[in-house]
């Protein structure tokens, strides 16, 4: 498959409480790495892997939550034709200039009708990541924290999971991988979409609030990385929601837990490969349970109400 359009998810911009405490639980705990702070008093990380200047951006503000999640485009064409694809599909859109945010490009910023605002931007500088183009080595191995290779996804909830969906498909490209539908076998409770070859970029979950985030996830590269990550979490004292487990939707081994502010978080590897061509899953109402966690087969009711 050729990805031509939305390349991955590029940035996450997170609310947090109190600024020292996040970067201290960003950098020693989450093991990422700090690239930068602007005048406005964000601050900048990358994971170990990334080469783009950052991924993760940290405001802080009186209540936590995200601001907004970005995807990166392949160029600065492919973003003038999606700015031109949203405007005609009646969606009002805002050119954020370059330089707004530290290293990164011109950004097209929309609201989707779940309330949550996406931006789509085509450049941010390559900083590196320890390792050059030419002969590398395999990875850099030393350092703190969970160190997880990428931030890989985020699940949304809101009202509109329909309206968003069909935005996401029609107008991005995005493809529908699962689904779980409520007792009445035809309304979507929450969806899978992704604009790759993962099993999931984007999921939603129907909700009664607009613009709530569930979780921001990232991506680790064994279950035994999960597993090392669980023994971190518990030396630092972090809350955690639930895990080590896996899901039966995605099939990914996870761990669920909250940053000093409250904010969801996820660490996860495995998960398989989808193809435009492969068809949707659907889960009935009746294997939700085993659907979101496959072995405890029942749902945790925090990790259905706790938002932010």
């Amino acid at each position: 498959m050729a990805m031509t359009g939305v390349l991955r998810p590029g940035h996450a911009q997170l609310r947090v409480l109190d600024m020292d405490e996040s970067v201290k639980f960003y950098t020693d705990v989450m093991g990422l790495v700090e690239t930068g702070r602007d005048a406005s008093g964000r601050v900048y990380f990358k994971t170990r892997a990334e080469r783009d200047h950052n991924s993760i951006v940290l405001r802080r503000a009186d209540r936590a939550g995200l601001d907004f999640f970005a995807y990166k485009v392949l160029n600065k064409a492919t973003l003038e034709e999606l700015d031109g694809k949203l405007k005609a599909y009646g969606v009002v859109t805002e050119r954020i200039p370059a330089g707004e945010m530290l290293e990164t490009g011109e950004r097209v910023r929309f609201q989707i009708p779940t309330g949550h605002t996406i931006e789509l931007y085509a450049e941010k500088t390559d900083v590196g990541n320890g390792m050059t183009y030419n002969d590398p080595e395999v990875d850099v191995v030393d350092g703190k924290g969970i160190r997880p290779i990428r931030m890989d996804h985020a699940l949304l909830y809101g009202g509109d999971i329909d309206g968003s969906r069909k935005l996401f498909e029609e107008v991005l490209g995005f493809n529908l991988v699962e689904r779980v539908k409520l007792e009445d076998g035809a309304t979507d409770l929450a969806v899978w979409l992704t604009c790759s070859a993962k099993a999931h970029d984007l999921a939603m979950v129907r909700h009664s609030e607009d613009n709530k985030l569930h979780h921001v996830a990232f991506q680790l590269a064994s279950w035994e990385q999960v597993l090392r990550a669980a023994d971190i979490m518990s030396i630092n004292r972090v809350s955690i929601d639930i895990g080590p487990t896996r899901h039966g939707i995605t099939q990914g081994t996870t761990i669920y837990f909250f940053d000093p502010s409250g904010n969801r978080l996820e660490t996860f590897c495995g998960g398989y490969d989808h193809y435009p061509d492969n068809h949707p899953i659907t889960w009935s109402w009746e294997h939700v349970g085993r659907g979101i966690f496959y072995h405890d087969r029942k749902l945790n009711p925090a990790f259905l109400s706790v938002l932010t």
